[in-house]
């Protein structure tokens, strides 16, 4: 096993070829790429159809899948309904994930704007707790939970509240999101050193087995401060971080088999290939 590459959704190259998400493992296929993250941030609304579709064309080309579930889930809301309509959205996304094919859903953790971190964290905890109880009753434990970090410095989603998340549940995978974290500690990444620490971290709080598979989002982010992430650039921005050539020589080096989703702004199929090509160079 080794990593996996591929874009969060259709880059504009895809668009200018393709007509339909459908054909999205045809192209990725084709440009050398593995993994494919189909986007369902602004609701579940996947056809049988097109799933049985898009199902086919991955197995045939070999592709695997993940999905990204709803923006506005929100796992720490003040509110119950919110939370209750979130473990809603996780149930749909396991559901569309199981009729397309994936294996994992990425889940925004939340917000903490008005509450502590520790009740935010708390709440979270007990809504992802319901939402895995009822997924495995209605059949989908083979749906792996992936609660992602996040890069605004008011939400829930350090790397060490998103490792207490998944220690909830041993099918829960972290989505690590290096340029969430980059922008919510104002450039906080640089160098080598500074991705093992976030290695050691994973593998000590969830195993070697979960570290070995986690899944990851990876971009170049516009921060503010104290705000934290502004807007998502492409691999040509030289003002923003982080660098991926030190993450690929670790993971390779580290002999791990992570997914790396690229989500840079338009050209994501193209700087997956440069992270992938990168750690090509490091795999003997």
């Amino acid at each position: 096993m080794s990593a996996r590459f591929g874009p969060a959704g259709n880059s504009d190259s895809f668009s200018k070829k393709y007509k339909s998400s459908t054909d999205a493992p045809l192209f990725l296929k084709e440009i050398g790429l593995d993994h494919y993250e189909y986007q369902c941030g602004r609701g579940v609304r996947v056809s049988d159809k097109t799933a049985a579709d898009l199902r086919k064309k991955a197995e045939d080309t070999g592709i695997t899948l993940s999905l990204h579930a709803p923006y506005f889930i929100s796992l720490s809301s003040l509110e119950a309904e919110k939370r209750d309509n979130s473990i809603n959205y996780i149930l749909q996304s396991c559901d569309a994930a199981m009729r397309i094919g994936a294996d994992r859903i990425v889940i925004h953790s939340g917000s903490c704007s008005k509450i502590s971190r520790e009740e935010a964290l708390e709440l979270a905890k007990d809504t992802l707790t319901r939402a895995r109880a009822m997924a495995v009753e209605q059949g989908y434990e083979s749906i792996h939970f992936c609660p992602e970090t996040m890069g605004k410095t008011n939400q829930l989603g350090t790397l060490e509240e998103v490792l207490e998340l998944c220690r909830l549940d041993d099918t829960f995978l972290p989505c690590i999101d290096f340029g969430h974290l980059n922008a919510r500690t104002f450039g906080g990444i640089k160098t080598i050193e500074d991705y093992e620490k976030m290695f050691d971290l994973v593998e000590d709080k969830l195993g070697h087995d979960r570290f070995n598979i986690f899944h990851s989002h990876f971009s170049k982010i516009k921060y503010t401060q104290p705000g934290g992430e502004k807007n998502h650039l492409t691999f040509e921005d030289t003002e923003y971080g982080p660098d991926f050539e030190p993450l690929m020589e670790l993971t390779a080096r580290k002999g791990i088999s992570p997914v790396f989703i690229c989500e840079s702004a338009g050209t994501q199929a193209e700087d997956s290939l440069r992270m992938k090509t990168e750690y090509m160079k490091y795999i003997k």
